[in-house]
């Protein structure tokens, strides 16, 4: 897909959620916003930078509220706003409809308005591109009713949810969020979130360690599954041999340039095989070797193309993604680079091959699978039996089972 059919794809979704009207009043702020930020003319003020902080941050303590009744059984989620298919926003509501069918009423609350102009277009973003929802949506604001339950899902949404009158205040964490900046302000308030005394839930193991060890939070983790409808192997002749990489380029820590290094050292040794390139449009470099930029897809064509590739490279700077799992109960080899982040689901030599992030050990790690069939045909059949052994169940019956021990005043961790 080249760039030009990948901007009508996202204009006509804009379309269908906005109108024809709205959908151009967005492509004109984004082009101005897209300007603006190449040739900055203006800085913000003192005024303005200590408005917008301080909104977000509150650091001043709140007068403690006034004894309310809990909305027993309902739970606030706040969130930042999304366009169709964030993968984070994707676990969020998958869980939400989950605990909506263990009785649990929700309420879902934007940080920020967005590109949305009402409550019922949001509802019918995540009904049409997410999952249908009984919740209910409320717009961005600064005061929230006293929820049994309440979640932030981000470090922005952290300290609002800290300073609200709910019961049990928790912090839905899918990633290690200072990691998302150089050393400074923004990484010093996303790490102090981290000591607000919120509840975590996490995406997998390792942040729940993490959190755990570095911070004190009382913390759980849920597991991770894929949409075995959709992720799953097809028996195809391969005209050629491929390689695939989640080649997410505006995502630093998706390691996007340690993956081209590699697919170029890789290039060498095997000049015939032809790289799958998805994540991002990548149409601006100038890549040394033959590939098909499929950019953002679908999730059916995303599988489609992977079920049709000899291996796999993913890399995961910090969490790991759900992209792993995809791969794999596609029945496709992979390769992934090491460390502790992605230890807690990746084995190496048994569902995937682990290396160094170095771009000379990952395309010897990548050769390894088109040259060793034995190698191969035994990280698919373990891949296959890792995701088979997974199932979103699981994750909504972990994060429905601690907001039943929070309730009986028992932490959350099960960590003897």
């Amino acid at each position: 897909m080249n760039r030009l059919d990948f901007w009508i794809r996202i204009f006509a979704r804009k379309v269908a959620d906005h109108g024809l009207v709205g959908a151009l009043r967005l492509a004109w702020q984004r082009l101005l916003g897209r300007r603006n930020t190449q040739t900055p003319t203006t800085l913000p003020t003192p005024d303005e930078v200590t408005a917008y902080y301080g909104r977000i941050l509150d650091l001043d303590p709140p007068p403690p509220p006034a004894p309310l009744p809990i909305e027993k059984d309902t739970i606030g989620w706040l969130i930042p706003p999304f366009l169709p298919g964030s993968g984070g926003h994707t676990t969020i509501f998958r869980l939400i409809a989950m605990l909506e069918r263990r009785g649990y009423r929700h309420r879902i609350h934007l940080t920020e308005p967005g590109q949305f102009t009402s409550p019922e277009q949001v509802k019918k973003t995540i009904d049409r591109h997410f999952f249908p929802l009984q919740a209910e949506v409320v717009f961005p604001t600064t005061s929230y009713p006293p929820y049994e339950f309440f979640f932030a899902t981000s470090w922005d949404s952290a300290y609002r949810v800290a300073h609200s009158p709910a019961q049990h205040k928790l912090y839905f964490v899918q990633d290690y969020e200072p990691w998302f900046y150089p050393v400074g302000s923004h990484y010093h308030f996303a790490e102090r979130t981290y000591r607000l005394g919120l509840k975590g839930i996490t995406a997998g193991d390792w942040l729940a360690s993490l959190l755990h060890e570095r911070y004190g939070m009382d913390t759980c983790a849920f597991p991770f599954s894929c949409d075995k409808d959709i992720y799953h192997p097809e028996a195809t002749e391969r005209e050629r041999r491929r390689v695939f990489f989640y080649a997410r380029n505006v995502t630093p820590r998706r390691g996007f340039e340690l993956g081209l290094l590699a697919l170029e050292r890789l290039h060498r040794r095997h000049p015939d095989v032809e790289f799958i390139l998805a994540g991002w449009p990548c149409e601006r470099y100038r890549l040394p070797f033959p590939y098909r930029d499929i950019g953002v897809v679908p999730p059916r064509e995303l599988a489609w193309w992977i079920a049709r590739c000899d291996a796999a490279l993913v890399l995961s700077l910090s969490n790991l993604s759900l992209m792993p799992l995809e791969i794999m109960a596609c029945g496709c080899p992979l390769v992934c680079n090491g460390g502790p982040n992605n230890e807690w689901l990746l084995r190496h030599e048994e569902n995937a091959l682990l290396a160094e992030p170095e771009p000379q050990a990952l395309a010897t790690a990548l050769a390894r699978l088109l040259e060793d069939p034995e190698l191969r045909e035994r990280l698919i059949a373990n891949g296959l039996a890792c995701a088979a052994a997974t199932d979103w169940e699981q994750a909504g019956e972990a994060v429905a089972s601690a907001l039943e021990r929070l309730r009986a005043g028992q932490p959350l961790s099960l960590r003897p």
